[in-house]
C-alpha cells in the first residue's frame, strides 16, 4: 500500500471515529444547568442572594484594581528597560536614596489595601450575621451524603437524607455520563420557602465536609465536633446547585447537594406533605414484624441509601464489596453485619449508618439476607438494633 492510500485510510477512520464518538449516546450535547454549572463558563454563577451579588461587585472590583496595578507596575519596569537600556546610550544615575519614593510606594500600597478591606468588610460582616432567621436547618455531612433537619421555624421536626440519585452513580460507574445535572440529581433535595432567611447550621458525622451553593454565595465547612453556621435569602425561586467542597473522600465527587426554592404558598404545601409521611412512617421499634413485610420496607431503605455504592443488582462495582453472596450477610450471627452497618468498616470506606431508625435498618438488614441469591430466611428485629446501639 503507498503512502497516499495510507493516508486515505487514517483519515477514513479518524472520521468514522469521530462519528460514533459524535453518535454515542453519552457525547450528546450538555446545556447550561439553571441554577447550576454552564456551559462554557468563566464567571461566577448568576447571583440569587444579596450577598453573592456582593461577593460578584467584590470580585470584579478587585480584579480591575490587581489589573490596574498589575498594567502600572510592569509598564513602568518594560517602560524603564526599553528606554534606558546600555545600546541606546543611556548611563546609569547614581544616587543615594529617595525619601519621596520610599514614602509613595509604602503610602500609596497601604491605602489601597486598606479600601480594599474597607470594601469587603460589609460583605464579610453581612456573611455571618445569622440572626433573625426565619427558618434554621442543620446540614451534617455524612460518607457521601447530607441529612437534613429542619429545627426551627416552619417544617420543624422534618428531617431526611440526601442522596445521589441512583442512576446517576450507574451512569457513572458505566462511563456514560448523560443529562444536564448529571451527578447533581438527588432522591431528597433539601426546600425552602422563598424570600425568607434560612439560616444552615452545619456540622459532619466523620471527616470534614463542607456546604456550598455557589448561585447562594454560601460555603460553610461541616466539621466534626463543631457547629458552624451561614445563611441565605433566595430572591428567586427554582433549583439550585452545589457540592460538597471539602475533599472527604473517595466518593467526594458523588455528594451533591440540591436546594429547591419554592414560593411560600408551595412550600407550606410541601411542609404538610411531609408531615404526613413522618406520622406515617413512624415506627415502635419494640414492634415484630413479619419477613414478608420487612424485606418490603427494606428493599426501600437499600434503594434510598445502600444502592448508589452496592448497586441494585447487590454486585458493587470496584472496591466496593457485593452483598450478594457476601460471607457477613450469609453468617447466622446477624450481630456481625449489624456492627457493619452502625459503625462502618474498612477505616471509613463503607460509611456508618447509625443515622437510619432502628426500623430502617432491621428492615434493610433483613432485605439483604433475604434477596438476590441470598436466601437465609433470618429476620432482624427493630429491638435487636436497639441492642446492639448499646
Amino acid at each position: 500500500m503507498n503512502t497516499k492510500n495510507t493516508l486515505r485510510l487514517g483519515l477514513a477512520r479518524a472520521a468514522a471515529g469521530l462519528m460514533l464518538l459524535a453518535t454515542a449516546p453519552w457525547a450528546l450535547a450538555v446545556n447550561s444547568l439553571p441554577g447550576g454549572p454552564a456551559v462554557n463558563q468563566l464567571d461566577l454563577h448568576p447571583p440569587v442572594t444579596k450577598i453573592a451579588e456582593q461577593q460578584q461587585w467584590l470580585h470584579n472590583v478587585m480584579l480591575i484594581i490587581c489589573v490596574l496595578i498589575f498594567i502600572g507596575v510592569f509598564g513602568v519596569m518594560f517602560y524603564s528597560i526599553l528606554k534606558h537600556r546600555k545600546s541606546l546610550g543611556a548611563k546609569p544615575a547614581h544616587f543615594h536614596e529617595s525619601v519621596a519614593v520610599e514614602i509613595a510606594w509604602t503610602v500609596v500600597p497601604f491605602i489601597i489595601v486598606i479600601a480594599m478591606g474597607a470594601m469587603a468588610t460589609k460583605a464579610v460582616v453581612a456573611q455571618k450575621d445569622t440572626s433573625n432567621a426565619d427558618l434554621t436547618i442543620k446540614a451534617t455531612g455524612y460518607q457521601w451524603k447530607w441529612g437534613y433537619d429542619y429545627l426551627k421555624g416552619e417544617g420543624e421536626g422534618i428531617k431526611f437524607l440526601s442522596t445521589l440519585d441512583v442512576a446517576h452513580r450507574e451512569m457513572s460507574d458505566a462511563g456514560k455520563p448523560a443529562g444536564d445535572d448529571y451527578l447533581l440529581k438527588v432522591d431528597n433535595p433539601l426546600v425552602v420557602p422563598v424570600n425568607r432567611k434560612i439560616r444552615i447550621v452545619t456540622t459532619a458525622d466523620d471527616v470534614i465536609h463542607a456546604w456550598m451553593v455557589p448561585a447562594f454565595g454560601v460555603k460553610q465547612d461541616a466539621i466534626p465536633g463543631f457547629v458552624r453556621d451561614t445563611w441565605f435569602r433566595a430572591e428567586k425561586t427554582g433549583d439550585f446547585y452545589g457540592q460538597c467542597a471539602e475533599l472527604c473522600g473517595k466518593e467526594h465527587a458523588y455528594m451533591p447537594i440540591h436546594v429547591k426554592v419554592l414560593s411560600q404558598t408551595d412550600y407550606a404545601a410541601w411542609v404538610d406533605v411531609q408531615k404526613k409521611k413522618m406520622a406515617a412512617a413512624a415506627d415502635d421499634p419494640t414492634k415484630v414484624w413479619k419477613l414478608e413485610d420487612l424485606i418490603a420496607r427494606g428493599e426501600k431503605v437499600y434503594a434510598a441509601n445502600c444502592a448508589v455504592c452496592h448497586r441494585p443488582d447487590g454486585k458493587g462495582a470496584g472496591p466496593i464489596k457485593p452483598l450478594d453472596g457476601s460471607a457477613i450477610v450469609l453468617d447466622a450471627d446477624k450481630g456481625k453485619q449489624l456492627a457493619v452497618v452502625l459503625g462502618g468498616a474498612a477505616n471509613g470506606a463503607m460509611p456508618s449508618w447509625k443515622q437510619l431508625s432502628d426500623t430502617e435498618l432491621a428492615a434493610v438488614v433483613t432485605y439483604t439476607k433475604n434477596h438476590w441469591s441470598n436466601n437465609t430466611g433470618q429476620l432482624v428485629q427493630p429491638a435487636e438494633v436497639v441492642a446492639a446501639r448499646k
